[in-house]
């Protein structure tokens, strides 16, 4: 994978503005657990995701995480640059979920691209406005969903990725959805009451996939 596959205006971009993208993007590996950026406290740079998988997340101000998004191969993590994009008022944090790798941009570099060429500008404004869309999303389903629907639609996604036996544990679900352990403990086991998932040590196997798909729709 080259750097020109990230960007889907690689065409419309100068030969030298090309060159300065490849010769400024370096590899970093992060090791899965790895807290690569905290809020407005850092900036690595633009993460163009190789192989994978991030999540992004906020605190509050109790240190209770919930998941924003998640980015996976060919995404582009544009928040961990946030200095270089001065109105954005965001502390986002980024995690490594799996070991990842990733080719970095320097922030400044990648600034003054923009600066220079409207194509960079406006796929990287695109960019921003998809991510904010999805947390707009979220909000939505936080506000208006109830949490049963909510962690249905959970398992049901992280099976998509990790397959029927999810090997996570409650405090991880409650980090991701925002609540606490004990509300994600008394769900599963109604869950498993109802035989939509079999709970073990560390590992939940989901036995009703339809029945979990329709508590998430209802």
């Amino acid at each position: 994978m080259v750097i020109a596959d990230y960007f889907p205006i690689w065409d419309k971009l100068t030969p030298q503005q090309q060159k300065t993208l490849s010769d400024a993007a370096f590899p970093r590996h992060i090791p899965a657990g790895t807290v690569v950026h905290r809020g407005d406290l850092d900036c690595v740079g633009l993460l163009l995701i190789r192989s994978g998988q991030l999540r992004c997340y906020i605190l509050s101000d109790e240190g209770r995480e919930i998941t924003i998004y998640r980015l996976f191969e060919r995404d582009i993590c544009l928040f961990s640059a946030s200095c270089m994009m001065e109105s954005i008022q965001f502390e986002l944090h980024i995690e490594a979920e799996k070991d990842t790798e990733v080719f970095v941009l320097p922030p400044e570099m990648y600034r003054g691209l923009m600066e220079q060429s409207a194509p960079i500008a406006n796929y990287t404004r695109e960019l921003m406005s998809a991510r904010f869309s999805e947390v707009m999303w979220l909000m939505e389903q936080i506000m208006w969903k109830s949490f049963d629907k909510r962690l249905a639609s959970f398992l049901l996604e992280e099976s998509a990725l990790d397959g029927d036996c999810l090997k996570i544990t409650h405090e991880k679900i409650a980090n991701h959805l925002g609540t606490a352990r004990e509300v994600v403990t008394r769900m599963l086991r109604y869950f498993q009451n109802e035989g939509f998932v079999r709970l073990t040590r560390g590992t939940i196997e989901i036995l009703d996939r339809k029945g979990l798909s329709a508590l998430s729709d209802a």
